[in-house]
Order: structure tokens, then sequence, then C-alpha cells
């Protein structure tokens, strides 16, 4: 624990609940395993209590309880619904919410086997979730906008773990991604933070989409990624063929964000083993998988 991670335990969670939803503290708490800026926690079969830990503010969580009940009618997935608000107080000067379960086991401890059936879901929900945002949406901040202003980013992760065989060939999907021409319609909604902890998986295929919490109206390309992130080597083009809305520019874009978000990946698995915060060993060898994807194009 840092100096700015509060302890967060069962008993706390038993006690907050106590004290601002009696009715729902009788229900089994179980800590759920992953998790950095919020901590969650299992609450019986249906619900889950979500735990602002390191997020320096609780916008992320005010956003979810704002717009997924908007969201979640028309999204062809099970995505959390916030049911009750959790308030500071003395005993957890923080927020928390209380939503709904979304059954499945996280993409990153688990596999997809079922490709071609994950890359028609994926694409039918990212279909239905890409449709224009209203004026009051968020809009993006350091996600969202386009690669040219992302250079930073990439840099730093590539000078940290681009590995040297395939370094050159990272390098020019970056290249081609920045050179593409920018998004054009209207923004769109946009989860902005697809990656194998943000999905569940349930018989082989795609489930359920959670963690909403850097929704924006911008650019799809930050969502299509995921083709080359989440799915199976090989499916890439059943996925755009599917989804049906990405021109040849778009494609350019999410490729590059692809290949960003796989060094992200790896970083992060660099840093579990080193022990460092927040890092994930386990995610090493996802980003590396996910960058040889983007390299194959397919």
């Amino acid at each position: 624990m840092t100096g700015t991670e509060l302890e967060i335990t069962a008993d706390l969670v038993r006690d907050l609940l106590r004290e601002q939803h009696p009715d729902l503290a009788g229900l089994s708490i179980r800590e759920v395993a992953g998790g950095w800026g919020n901590q969650m926690w299992r609450l019986g079969d249906e619900l889950a209590v979500r735990m602002q830990r390191m997020d320096p503010t609780p916008e992320l969580q005010f956003k979810e309880r704002r717009w997924l009940p908007v969201l979640a009618p028309r999204l062809p997935l099970p995505v959390p619904a916030p049911v009750r608000c959790g308030e500071p107080s003395e005993r957890f000067p923080k927020h928390w919410t209380v939503m709904t379960w979304v059954p499945g086991e996280p993409l990153d401890r688990a596999a997809i086997s079922r490709g071609a059936h994950a890359a028609d879901t994926l694409a039918t929900f990212l279909r239905a979730l890409h449709v224009p945002a209203p004026a009051e949406a968020p809009i993006a901040t350091g996600r969202g906008t386009h690669l040219r202003d992302c250079t930073d980013g990439f840099d730093a992760f590539f000078r940290a773990v681009a590995p040297a065989d395939l370094a050159t060939d990272v390098r020019v999907v970056w290249d081609d991604a920045v050179a593409a021409g920018a998004w054009q319609g209207p923004p769109v909604w946009v989860h902005g933070d697809l990656h194998p902890a943000n999905v569940v998986v349930s018989d082989g295929t795609l489930s359920g989409i959670v963690d909403f919490g850097d929704l924006f109206a911008g650019d799809p390309a930050w969502d299509l990624a995921a083709a080359w992130v989440l799915l199976p080597a090989g499916t890439a083009a059943r996925f755009f063929d599917r989804y049906a809305h990405a021109d040849e520019a778009a494609i350019r874009r999410a490729r590059g964000l692809a290949a960003m978000k796989s060094l992200f990946l790896m970083l992060m698995g660099r840093n579990g083993d080193q022990g460092l915060p927040g890092g994930k060993p386990h995610w090493g060898p996802v980003g590396r998988a996910a960058l040889e994807r983007v390299l194959k194009g397919d």
C-alpha cells in the first residue's frame, strides 16, 4: 500500500453498507482480483461494490453513474449498471458505487476459443455503441485525440519495452497511423479503454464489457484497436467486415493505437515482474501476443 492508497477490506465494505445501504449489508462480500484506480468487491451473486482507490478524483465513477443507464439499454452485451451511490464519510473519505455484476472471466485471465463468434460479437457491440453522442457527453482528454498528439506517450512505451526483433515494424505501423487522416464524422460514444482486463468471456467468446470510466465522445478508432488487442489472430478482417463503418484511415489509426496499447500492456507486465506498484506480471505475454497480431495486420 502506498501513501495515497487506502486499505480497503471486506469489513470496511460491510461497515459502509451498514451505514448507507443497510438492506445490502447482509450479502456475502468477496474481493475481486485486479483493479488499480478502483477496487472491486463482489456483493452477493448479482452486485459489486466499486471503491475509489488510486483514482485522484471521483469523476470516472460519476461518469459511469451518469451515462451507463443511458447507454446500457441499447447495448447487446451486459455492462455494469449503477444501482446505489456511496458517499464519502469519516470511515472512508472517497466515493463508491454499487453496480450490477457482469458474469464471466476477465480476458487477461482467460482465452477466446471461438474467434469468429467473438469478432462478430465485438463488432456488433461497437456498432451499437458508436452512435453520435449528445453535446453534453464527456469529451476526450488524454485518450481520444489524434495519434499525432500521442507521440510522446508512444515513444516512452517504445523505448521502454519494444522488442528489438519487432521494433522497426512497430515504428512503421505507428508512423503510418500518425499520417492517417483524422476522424471526419460527428463525435461518437467511445468506451476508450478496451483491453483484456476490461472485457469478460464465457464459453470461449466475449460476454460482457466493463469499466466505462474513460467513456468519451470522439474518434471510434480508439475502440477499433480492440480488433488486435482483444481478438485472436486472423479475426481482425472479419471484425472490420462485420463492423462495416471503418474507412481505410480509421483502420490505420486503429492499428497504430493497437500497437501503443500492446506496448502499454507489455510495460505493465514488466513493472509487475519488477514488483512496481500497479504492475501486472501476466500482462506481459498478453501484450506481446497482441503486438504480434498488430504486425500481421489480419
